[in-house]
């Protein structure tokens, strides 16, 4: 898997936001500001074959894309198109799945920064943003946190040839700073990583379902990796990465910033606030987290995160991987903790030999499904929204089915929803779901590959 740089890199500064509360209630979305500057490997670049089986036929897909945020064609953006075509009130309203749970939906965004490390891709410490679902109970008089923040939102339609003046960004379920429902007690915690030059916003529709079943959900931006990241103060961070940043080093950066962010939560858990400005946290968070149940899920290049973090830190117990092709030495080396793999309608470990691998080293329980009709994409939320702009892009049915696969958008998120959900709450709620067992009837879409 080939990293690409952008030509330029551009760091956007806003009006500073009044209060740090302000900034959660833009979604607190984002990834640090530079840090450290790190020598380019000199290692071969990663294609999207595996490194375990460089040799083999079978690895000529590239199950993990040179860029996961960039699927859309890419159209040019004249200036005249921010000041031209639709207005802000005929713009195309974006709207995303909601949550299927039984729970309401609080959100809080933090910025975390690691002194005791370096940032590899710019120098100085290293920053992330990350933003906390959970169950609330109480979101009235909280508003509902935007799909992206407003800068961030921007730059992510530009790059994809649009504009807020065509396009409005989804609100999400997440109702900021809600009070955490404190009668389920302690929270089983997941933890997501996304794509390639992808955002943590990437993973909403997925997130915030687990939200309305009772887990509290961190979903991550990795700085410098992703494409933009909106930080404290309007600062927009971007892809930094080096020409030919192999995989396995990406890897090993994306591992580091999940051990730094299961830090940051036990320090919540004990009472305290790991944000440097301090913000108001929502009631009741601290005596949510439980730390004696960790999971971790990630979509394609997230997805191989997980193995990796796994094996870096053993506070993970159960692991997700939603159709990423796995990269670096983490695959062969054994896991005794519950794996699944789940991918899409043309990838499983029959064709993808770093999966072979890493099936043959997992020793706990393990699990592997597939989601027919489904393309590489359909595990973001590029699948519910891609299809909505698609006139705008001028992608005909074929180019989306192509990219997305034939399945329906609104049923490939259930079925993923229902699945990650019943694997967690079998390895980290210790509840059997027989829906694990093998085929189903009511989704004869999955598969099992044994």
């Amino acid at each position: 898997m080939k990293h690409r740089r952008p030509r330029h890199r551009r760091r956007t500064i806003a009006r500073a936001v009044g209060s740090a509360s302000a900034l959660a209630v833009a979604l607190g979305a984002g990834m640090t500001p530079a840090m450290a500057a790190g020598k380019t490997s000199n290692k071969p670049a990663a294609t999207g074959f595996s490194p375990d089986e460089p040799d083999r036929a079978d690895q000529n897909t590239p199950w993990a894309p040179e860029n996961d945020e960039a699927p859309l064609p890419h159209k040019a953006v004249h200036p005249e198109a921010f000041a031209s075509g639709r207005t802000a009130a005929s713009a195309l309203q974006l709207k995303m799945p909601a949550p299927t749970g039984k729970y309401s939906v609080g959100m809080v965004g933090l910025h975390l920064v690691d002194k005791s490390r370096t940032d590899p891709y710019v120098g100085g410490h290293r920053e992330v943003m990350v933003s906390l679902w959970y169950p609330t109970v109480a979101p009235s008089g909280h508003y509902q946190a935007p799909w992206m923040p407003s800068i961030s939102g921007s730059h992510f339609l530009a790059t994809r040839g649009l504009s807020p003046q065509q396009v409005t960004l989804p609100t999400t379920a997440g109702h900021v700073l809600a009070p955490v429902d404190t009668a389920l007690g302690k929270l089983p915690v997941l933890l997501y990583s996304t794509g390639l030059h992808s955002d943590r916003a990437m993973g909403t529709a997925l997130a915030q379902d687990l939200a309305s079943r009772g887990y509290l959900v961190v979903t991550v931006d990795h700085t410098h990796d992703a494409n933009e990241v909106q930080f404290p103060g309007n600062r927009l961070e971007v892809n930094s990465m080096a020409p030919g940043t192999h995989s396995s080093d990406t890897l090993k950066v994306r591992a580091a910033d999940i051990r730094f962010v299961i830090n940051q939560l036990s320090t919540i858990s004990r009472g305290g606030n790991p944000d440097p400005g301090h913000p108001t946290l929502p009631t009741g968070l601290s005596g949510a987290v439980d730390m004696s149940r960790i999971g971790m899920f990630g979509w394609s290049l997230g997805g191989a995160a997980v193995d990796t973090a796994m094996q870096l830190d053993s506070r993970i117990k159960a692991g997700a991987n939603l159709d990423g092709q796995f990269f670096g030495t983490a695959p062969s080396k054994d896991l005794d903790r519950p794996f699944m793999l789940f991918s899409s309608g043309g990838h499983n470990r029959n064709n993808d030999g770093s999966w072979r691998t890493l099936w043959s080293h997992l020793k706990g329980y393990r699990v592997d499904v597939q989601l027919h009709g489904a393309a590489h994409l359909s595990f973001s939320d590029n699948e519910w929204m891609v299809p909505q702009v698609a006139g705008l892009l001028g992608m005909s049915q074929a180019q989306v089915q192509q990219q997305y696969g034939t399945i329906d958008p609104n049923r490939a998120v259930q079925v993923q929803r229902v699945y990650l959900a019943a694997f967690f709450d079998q390895e980290l709620r210790h509840q059997h779901r027989s829906l694990l067992d093998g085929p189903d009837r009511n989704y004869p879409e999955i598969s099992f590959v044994r």
